[in-house]
């Protein structure tokens, strides 16, 4: 099958519209919807076709507002809103039951949601927060809807948000992994860590699922959203030039992307390509996508060896204290 040519400023509504027809009929939970983020206009843009669209947050007051711009740009949208903390392995036991218990199977699972590079902070099950919200609360809930999941029929979808700046750290650190050390702890190298995670996590689902689940992580680009507004997240930022010392994004170091524009690299084509048809990625498990092309050869090293992918899922299976099976 010929796919489209799309680049980095190929936005989300273009990408859909192009795949209008295969994202009929289709459910898709999303991870991080707030306002002023990809997880959003994602939301928005899938929202205009598919059957189902499950928006998620922490913040129930953020969420509803979600709904509610998404339903004023598309009055036909079917959303439904499902709190979610990720940071809290309960919260994700409470929320994945919430979703196997509704009637729909599930097509796709974006994990868009992520803790803002922050200073050191622990949850309440004693992880460090940036790895508990980005890769072991969405690991947890990937596992616990695997059901939901499979019952979708053909190639199931699960899209993971990474970054091209994985490639700036050293990959996951495993001593510190399930044993946090505050004593060394950096924002920036745990979110290179965490980001890490992400890639290695899409191989080996892969891998595991023996093509029973398609999974993808995405670089959506450099783009100004709603995490890059954080007040405990400005110091880092401007640390390494993302910011200006006004706050406002770099335009001298870094290519800016729009929201749209991240959308569509980031998700929207990996979701709406025609199920059990996606020929260019036949055989390439947890391909790594950058302007919604594969990039495999930009990933790291150290985050697509696979006895990192299989000691990472092994060590997080420890962590929330279940088996991943299919």
């Amino acid at each position: 099958m010929s796919l489209p040519t799309f680049s980095s400023t190929t936005t989300a509504d273009e990408v859909a519209a192009t795949f209008s027809a295969n994202i009929r009929e289709k459910n898709v939970l999303i991870t991080g919807t707030s306002l002023n983020g990809l997880g959003f206009e994602t939301a928005r843009v899938i929202a205009k076709y598919a059957n189902l669209v499950i928006i998620t947050g922490y913040n129930v007051q953020r969420l509803a507002l979600s709904e509610e711009a998404i339903k004023r740009d598309v009055p036909s949208a079917n959303i439904r809103c499902l709190s979610l903390n990720l940071s809290s392995l309960s919260d994700v036991r409470t929320a994945a039951a919430e979703v196997n218990a509704y009637p729909e199977p599930l097509h796709v699972l974006i994990h868009n949601a992520a803790k803002p590079v922050s200073p050191f902070e622990l949850t309440t099950d004693g992880l460090e927060s940036q790895m508990a919200t980005d890769h072991i609360g969405p690991f947890l809930f990937i596992k616990l809807l695997m059901p939901k999941l499979l019952a979708a029929g053909t190639a199931p979808r699960v899209v993971f948000l990474s970054s091209s700046a994985h490639a700036a750290g050293t990959g996951v650190n495993f001593k510190t992994f399930g044993n946090p050390d505050p004593t060394i702890y950096h924002p920036f190298e745990t979110y290179f860590q965490a980001k890490s995670a992400n890639i290695l996590t899409a191989i080996e689902l892969s891998k595991r699922s023996n093509g029973r689940i398609n999974a993808y992580s995405v670089h959506p680009g450099v783009i100004y959203t709603n995490i890059l507004q954080k007040e405990e997240s400005l110091t880092e930022l401007q640390a390494f030039d993302i910011l200006g010392p006004d706050g406002k994004p770099n335009t001298d170091k870094f290519e800016w992307k729009t929201i749209p524009q991240g959308a569509a690299s980031s998700s929207t084509k990996y979701i709406s390509i025609p199920f059990g048809s996606d020929i260019s990625l036949v055989g390439v498990p947890g391909v790594y996508i950058c302007d919604s092309n594969e990039a495999n050869k930009e990933i790291a090293p150290s985050s697509c060896d696979p006895d990192n992918a299989e000691k990472l899922w092994s060590m997080t299976e420890e962590i929330i204290g279940e088996k991943f099976t299919f």
